[in-house]
């Protein structure tokens, strides 16, 4: 039986559970266009980008779970591409500003993501 499950920070824990359910939020946003009222662009790029980004989203917060240091590295690049997918989806205007909720969720959403990466790079010593 694996022990690192002890030596694991809560606050890792609780990070990469968020990350799998963000994530999980951003691909039924990605194939519904639509949660709890935050809607994106009918289409299949719409649909794929989304969809994509949500993917990376879990899988980074899966790759912390294991807590290695290749395996935070790989996470990071994971939020990286969140954050920049989620810029490139309003810069085309497949995330609509038009409102204010829609621009506050991808205004948190993206600021979220940002804190994650930040709290994986200061807790980079907690990975072996």
């Amino acid at each position: 039986m694996e022990q690192s499950n002890q030596n694991r920070p809560q606050g890792i824990t609780i990070v990469a559970v968020l990350m799998i359910l963000f994530g999980l939020a951003e691909i039924v946003t990605g194939f519904t266009h639509n949660f709890f009222g935050i809607s994106t662009t009918l289409g299949a790029t719409s649909t794929y980008f989304g969809a994509g980004i949500g993917t990376l989203y879990a899988i980074g917060g899966l790759l912390i779970l294991t807590m290695r240091k290749w395996a935070a590295a790989l996470s990071l690049i994971c939020l990286s591409f969140v954050v920049i997918g989620r810029v490139v989806l309003v810069a085309t205007g497949l995330f609509s500003l038009s409102s204010f909720e829609q621009t506050f969720a991808i205004v948190v959403g993206t600021t979220i993501a940002i804190i994650f990466a930040i709290y994986i790079g200061l807790k980079w010593q907690s990975f072996g």
